[in-house]
C-alpha cells in the first residue's frame, strides 16, 4: 500500500523539529505539503523534504484535499479548533500537536466534529513515549513498587530573562504559559498512571520580568486511586530537582535529567539512528533492602506514527484517543480556577 500522504500545518519548532523528522523517517507516510508563511521556515522545510510542496495557507491544504490522507497541525494552539475542524470536514485525517485545544470545551468541539464525520483525530501526546516514563510505566504495571502513594514530576529549566519561545509570553486565551506548555504533558502523564482526579490545587506564578502568563507552577492532584501527583512546571529553577520521583509501599524510584529525544531530533538524530532515545543515566530505584541501578528504556516517539499507521491502514487504535485530550484540558481548566 502506498504511503499516507501528509500536510504539515506549521513549520517551527513542532513542525521542524517533530512532526517533519519523525514522519520522514516512517516509510508509511510521506509529507507532500508544508504550510508556512515564513520564507526561512519555507527554505527550510524544502532542504529537510527534498521535493515537497510549501504552500502560504491552510486553505491551499483543502483544496488539495484528494491528493492527500492526513494533515498535522503543528501550528499555535489559538488555532487548532479552527484548523482542525476544518480539516476533519474536508474528510482528512487530523493529527493535533498538544494540547488538542486552548480549553476542554474547545476539544470537545473538535470530538463532536470527527465524531459527525467519522474521521480520525488523534493528538500528539509525544511524551508518552519519553524512555524514563515507558521504564516508570512499566514498574508501575508489574507493581515492583507495590501501592503508588506519592508522584512527582518535574520539567523544569533556568531562563529568567525570558527566551524566544512565543508561548512564554501568549496570552492564556491564546495558549499561552507554562501550564498550557508542559502541564499538558505532565497531567496526562499523571491520568496515564493513576486515572481520573477528583481534587486539584495549584499555584501559579509570573516570576520573570514584564507581563505574561505563569512561567512557574505547581500542580496538586488527588486522584480517585488514592495516589497524590505533585507536578512542577518552571522557567526559572536554577537548579533541577529529579524528573520523577515516585514512592510505593514496597519501593521507590528517581530519574534524573530530561528524556534526550527532543535535543536529538533538533540535532539531526533520527529514528533508527543509532543511540536514538538512548540516556546515559539509569534510574535510582529498588526497595528498601535492596537499592538498584533501574535501566532506562530508549524513548519512542517514532511510536506515536507507527502507531497511527497501523490505525489508518490496517484498523488498529489510535496512538492517542482524542477523549484523553479532552480530561487533560478538563484538569488544566481546574487547575487556572483553583490557583
Amino acid at each position: 500500500m502506498s504511503a499516507l500522504r501528509t500536510a504539515v500545518v506549521g513549520w517551527g519548532t513542532a513542525g521542524a523539529v517533530f512532526h517533519g523528522p519523525l514522519l520522514a523517517a516512517d516509510p508509511e507516510f510521506s509529507v507532500d505539503v508544508v504550510v508556512t508563511r515564513d520564507p526561512a521556515r519555507a527554505a527550510a522545510a524544502r532542504t529537510a523534504l527534498p521535493g515537497v510542496a510549501v504552500v502560504a495557507s491552510p486553505e491551499e491544504v483543502w483544496a488539495r484535499r484528494g491528493e492527500l490522507d492526513l494533515v498535522v497541525l503543528a501550528s499555535p494552539p489559538a488555532t487548532h479548533v479552527d484548523l482542525a475542524t476544518r480539516a476533519l470536514q474536508a474528510g482528512l485525517a487530523t493529527v493535533v500537536d498538544k494540547p488538542l485545544a486552548v480549553d476542554a470545551a474547545g476539544a470537545r468541539k473538535l470530538l463532536d466534529v470527527a465524531g459527525a464525520t467519522g474521521t480520525p483525530l488523534t493528538v500528539f501526546q509525544n511524551r508518552r513515549w519519553d524512555g524514563d516514563f515507558l521504564t516508570l510505566r512499566r514498574l508501575v504495571a508489574e507493581g515492583a513498587l507495590g501501592r503508588v502513594h506519592r508522584f512527582t514530576s518535574r520539567f523544569t529549566w533556568w531562563e529568567p530573562a525570558g527566551g524566544k519561545a512565543w508561548k512564554m509570553d501568549a496570552p492564556v486565551a491564546d495558549g499561552g504559559g507554562i501550564l498550557a506548555d508542559l502541564g499538558t504533558h505532565l497531567v496526562d502523564q499523571a491520568l496515564q498512571l493513576f486515572g481520573p482526579v477528583d481534587s486539584v490545587t495549584a499555584e501559579l506564578d509570573r516570576r520573570r520580568p514584564g507581563p505574561g502568563p505563569e512561567d512557574d507552577a505547581f500542580v496538586a492532584l488527588h486522584h480517585r486511586s488514592g495516589v497524590r501527583s505533585h507536578l512542577w512546571m518552571s522557567a526559572v529553577a536554577a537548579l533541577p530537582g529529579p524528573r520523577f520521583h515516585v514512592l510505593g509501599e514496597r519501593g521507590a524510584v528517581a530519574v534524573e535529567g530530561l528524556d534526550p529525544q527532543e535535543q536529538q531530533l533538533a540535532a539531526g538524530l533520527v529514528p533508527g539512528t543509532p543511540g536514538y532515545g538512548v540516556r546515559g543515566a539509569p534510574a535510582r530505584g529498588g526497595t528498601v533492602d535492596a537499592p538498584a541501578e533501574v535501566p532506562v528504556a530508549p524513548g519512542d516517539y517514532a511510536a506515536f506514527y507507527r502507531g497511527l499507521a497501523d490505525s489508518l491502514l490496517r484498523g488498529g487504535p489510535l496512538p492517542v484517543e482524542p477523549a484523553d485530550a479532552v480530561a487533560v484540558l478538563d484538569v488544566l481548566d481546574r487547575v487556572r480556577a483553583a490557583a
